[in-house]
């Protein structure tokens, strides 16, 4: 049987979850291309994960310029003929420090909006003919724990930490349901993961709870790998489906 093809956003931090996602499904057998915004980051990493014994490739993808994605959908249909899994995991966090949404900068939503939402869409449709053309493709998007402080407004009014990252992984969050039902009458699964705190900036400091990328890129291997007739729409944490 031929070898499953994933590819990965945003893994250029050796030290990323998109790295250690990229890891964890190579180890699964996948053939995996890494991809983030320079060829060089892109190369990098592949030669880690081939150090290893897996087997990678790597692609320069920016989530802020849809312009380069039907270059990259021709790079893989040429090589391989469809996609197996897409996970979009690539993000930026523009207004860490904003604690209201009255404070905010259009240049933090915008950022925000093009790389967590507008990129992922366009990205998937882009690539919607490769994975139907897998057996039983998987999309994972990768949301946030911030993202669920914006749905518990309603019940727990107050100010949410950095509006502009939180209402864009929200947006994503359902954008998941969209192209879940989009994708209904075919095989390929939508789900989306809140990988909890990760500690993938440990420069920063760790604080207790973050857990270490490769624990978190279970969950996402876990969202994957969903058999046959699997959830789609749905929002996960640690394998268990909470929306």
């Amino acid at each position: 049987m031929a070898r499953k093809i994933a590819l990965v956003t945003g893994a250029g931090r050796p030290e990323g979850l998109g790295m250690a996602t990229a890891r964890a499904l190579g180890q699964q057998g996948f053939h995996v291309i890494v991809t983030s915004r320079s060829e060089e980051q892109s190369a990098q990493q592949v030669r880690m994960l081939e150090a290893e014994g897996l087997s990678a490739e790597g692609f320069r993808l920016d989530l802020g310029d849809p312009a380069g994605f039907a270059r990259v959908a021709r790079r893989i249909a040429d090589a391989h003929g469809r996609l197996d899994v897409l996970v979009n995991n690539a993000s930026v966090f523009p207004d860490l420090t904003t604690g209201s949404a009255l404070d905010v900068s259009i240049e933090h939503v915008q950022a925000a909006f093009d790389v967590d939402v507008i990129g992922p869409w366009l990205l998937t449709a882009a690539l919607r003919e490769l994975l139907e053309a897998a057996p039983a493709a998987r999309v994972v998007n990768l949301s946030s724990g911030a993202a669920r402080q914006v749905a518990r407004l309603a019940e727990e009014p107050g100010d949410v930490g950095a509006p502009a990252y939180s209402f864009a992984k929200h947006t994503l969050t359902q954008l998941t349901v969209m192209l879940a039902a989009a994708f209904r009458e075919t095989k390929v699964l939508v789900n989306a993961v809140d990988p909890g705190r990760v500690d993938t900036h440990p420069e920063l400091g760790t604080d207790d709870e973050d857990v270490p990328p490769a624990e978190a890129a279970r969950w996402v291997v876990h969202a994957s790998t969903l058999p046959e007739g699997g959830p789609t729409g749905g929002l996960f944490l640690h394998g268990e489906r909470i929306g």
